[in-house]
Parts: C-alpha cells; structure tokens; sequence
C-alpha cells in the first residue's frame, strides 16, 4: 500500500514525498478515501497516528481545483502549539500548490491574522477564542468555507471551547463538508457529531491504549524526593529527547531550572511564556538545541517531534485519556520509546483509574541503587548538587573521560533498574552540557 491509491494531484504527491511519507498510517489508509468522496467523517485515533495529513492531503486536493483569494478551509485546534504544527504541515505538503495557509491564535499581533481571513489564505488554522474574537469584530470572511475540521475535539471541549465552537460553526455555510477527530468519544463528543456532521463516515484506529512502541512504567517515590529520583534516572538512560511533564506552569519552570542547573540543556513550555519564547523552546527542543523539554498538558498533544525517546511524567496526569495522550509523544513513527511515571502514595486512585481503563496493571520498578529513605530534611540539605557533578548524586561513577555518567550497556533488561535500555535508543545522541 502506497499513497500512489489516493490518485493525488502530482503537485500534492511531490509534498508527500518531500515528507518522506511511503506508506499510509492506518487512519491514512481509512481517512483519506472518504474525504476525498466529499464525505464528513468522525475519526477517533490517538495522538502520533498521522490524524493531520488524513485530513490535509485531501484537502489540499480539494482546493486545487477553484478560486484563490478567499478561505475555503478551516481547521479549528485547541493549542497554538497545534495549529502551528497543522499549518507547517500544510505548507509542506502543498508547497507547490501555491495555496496559501496561515494561523490564528492569541498573543500575537491581529492585523497579519485579520488579512488572511479576509483572503490572503486559502486555509486557515485557529484557536477558537481568537477566531471568535475577528468574527465579532466583523474582520473575519468565512462564507466561502467549504470545509470545516474540528482536530482534537475532545481536548477543545475540556479546555471549555464547546460554546465559542457553537458561535463558529453558526457563522458557517451550511453546506459545507465537516471532518470531527478525536483522540476519544466522550459522550459530548458524540452529540456534537450528530448536531455537526451529516451520514458520516466513521473511521476508529486502535483502542484508548499507549501504542505497542511505547514501554511504560511506575516509580513510587515519596513526594519530596521526586526531583532527586527525576535526575537519578536520567542519569541512569541513554541519551534521547525526552519530555517531562508537571502539572503546573510553574513547577516547570522550577525544574526547567533545576535541570538547567544540574547542567542539562533544558527548556520549558507553559502558559506563562510569550508565543515568541513557546515557539524558541519548541524549535529548539525539535532541532537538538534543547534535549530536555519539561511542559504542562498545553504541549500533550501539539508536539510533533518524532525523536523523542522518552516521555517522564513527573506528575501523574488527571485523567487516563491524558496519560495516554502524554506517553504517546514517545514511539511515534514506528520508533521505539519509553514513558515513566513518578507516582506518590497520593497518586494511587489515579494510577487505578488508568489501569482500569487500559485493562491490566501497569509495571512498577524501583530503581537500583536510590536511596529511597532519605528525608526532607536530609534533601534540603545535602540534595542540591554539587555544580562539577552536574548533578550526579553522590557515590554514582562518572565516565571522566566524557564527563558524563556511565550508560547503562545495551541489553539490560528493564527490570533490574536500567531504563530505557532495551529498547534500541543506542544510537541516540548522549546529552551534552552547558
């Protein structure tokens, strides 16, 4: 199976191949027939499964054939982070189409944004609430919108997106074909396909479970010797791209810098950053610049860096869907990844909840060599590593002829304490330190 089924404009199929695309993902495979039909379609996959260019591609197709000079498509997305990501995508799938795409969203200046809904683009990307706000405004032009996609429409609806969607999709024509995907079917979810979608084509990939690339696991640690623990099993894994995960903005920041000062080239993205500084931690994360990543949930589902190799929920997530969502950063495009989960005494009706859902239990480890009875007391006042150490906690080798700490040799199995090991990442690149 190839993406030559499709029967794609040459000018489509030459982005498809600048993308390094040769065979179809499953929601590809399933997806793009029935859009091209000009059918509206439901698809329910979870995040890392190629959901942007099932709806991309036929898109694009669709808009070849008509008129320039006025929005057609519209895609409405929860994050920033997201539409970025879907517009980047659209201009490289369609870079010889000549069709133009271009991105709303808050934090930014409006005036650039209010041309292109007034038809610089052919397709726009949004965030809903700053949508909303050229529409009343009466800066927005979207009556030759011929088709609508809600993406990650249950991540809108928990952001509390569901009443600024409704004034947007009133201001819609009628006729119009209209794609819903989602990473779950939440009963909300399923009325709004019925009030928004007509007959549609229903494509579900997989189940509310990690996928098979992702090994995941549990560490039980007590609350004040989490970061200890964190620094601990980075020292303990091979190099990689890992993303971290806090629930607050400013624990990020905190362990931003905590890694930072452990050594570590290492960037935040939380709420309280400009879009200027979000958009340098992505770019530097998704180019090498940075290796560590620690965000809130804003980035669990906008983040498309393939080579991230491990995903290290600091905070257990609130719900099973966004623990899924968070580890399924890692194991993307058939790579291998691994995803650990910090967990406390408090975390435990939560880690229930997630097993429950998944079906079985998830794995617990400890890892060898931690002293895990050290207190507060003792963390406050002996825990801060030294600066040479680069945060190595005291008694660990260190490799001097690298300045790093020794790897764990290829092979070892997860359980005896090694993570992320045994999973092929030995090609990776070591972190480097400032």
């Amino acid at each position: 199976m190839s993406f030559d089924q499709f029967h794609l404009d040459p000018k489509i199929a030459e982005g498809v191949r600048a993308r390094g695309f040769t065979v179809p993902t499953p929601i590809q495979a399933q997806a793009i027939p029935k859009v091209l039909e000009g059918r509206d379609v439901l698809g329910l996959a979870q995040t890392g499964t190629g959901k942007t260019a099932a709806f991309a591609l036929p898109i694009l197709q669709r808009l070849l054939a008509g008129p320039r000079g006025r929005v057609r498509a519209l895609v409405l997305a929860p994050t920033r982070e997201l539409a970025e990501q879907t517009h980047v995508a659209f201009g490289e799938l369609g870079r010889a189409t000549g069709l133009r795409s271009a991105t709303v969203y808050g934090g930014v200046s409006m005036r650039p944004q209010q041309q292109a809904l007034q038809g610089r683009a052919e397709i726009v990307v949004a965030c809903p609430g700053r949508l909303l706000d050229h529409l009343n405004q009466g800066a927005a032009n979207l009556s030759h919108v011929e088709v609508v996609v809600l993406d990650e429409a249950d991540q809108m609806l928990d952001m509390g997106f569901l009443p600024d969607m409704r004034r947007i999709m009133a201001r819609l024509p009628a006729r119009r074909q209209t794609l819903l995907f989602s990473a779950t079917m939440p009963a909300e979810i399923r009325k709004l396909s019925h009030e928004w979608l007509r007959d549609p084509a229903t494509v579900q990939i997989g189940e509310l479970v990690p996928v098979t690339t992702v090994s995941h696991s549990l560490y039980p640690v007590p609350e004040h010797l989490k970061t200890e623990l964190l620094l601990a099993l980075i020292q303990r894994t091979a190099g990689g791209s890992v993303l971290i995960f806090t629930r607050t903005k400013h624990r990020a920041k905190r362990l931003d810098q905590r890694l930072q000062k452990a050594g570590y080239k290492a960037a935040s993205l939380q709420g309280n950053l400009s879009q200027n500084r979000r958009k340098q931690a992505l770019d530097g994360f998704r180019d090498g610049k940075f290796d560590f990543l620690v965000a809130t949930d804003i980035a669990a589902r906008g983040i498309d860096v393939s080579q991230i190799s491990h995903v290290i929920n600091f905070d257990i997530p609130g719900t099973p869907e966004a623990y899924t969502h968070r580890i399924g950063r890692t194991g993307r495009a058939a790579r291998t990844g691994d995803a650990f989960t910090l967990i406390t005494n408090q975390d435990s009706e939560m880690v229930k909840l997630i097993e429950r859902r998944l079906g079985r239990p998830i794995e617990r480890r400890k890892l060898e060599g931690f002293d895990y009875g050290r207190t507060i007391q003792q963390v406050q006042g002996h825990g801060q590593p030294h600066p040479s150490s680069h945060g190595q906690p005291h008694g660990q080798a260190q490799d001097q002829a690298h300045g790093r700490p020794h790897a764990p040799q290829h092979g070892q199995p997860h359980g005896h304490g090694h993570p992320a090991s045994a999973h092929g990442h030995g090609g990776r690149r070591r972190w480097r330190r400032r």
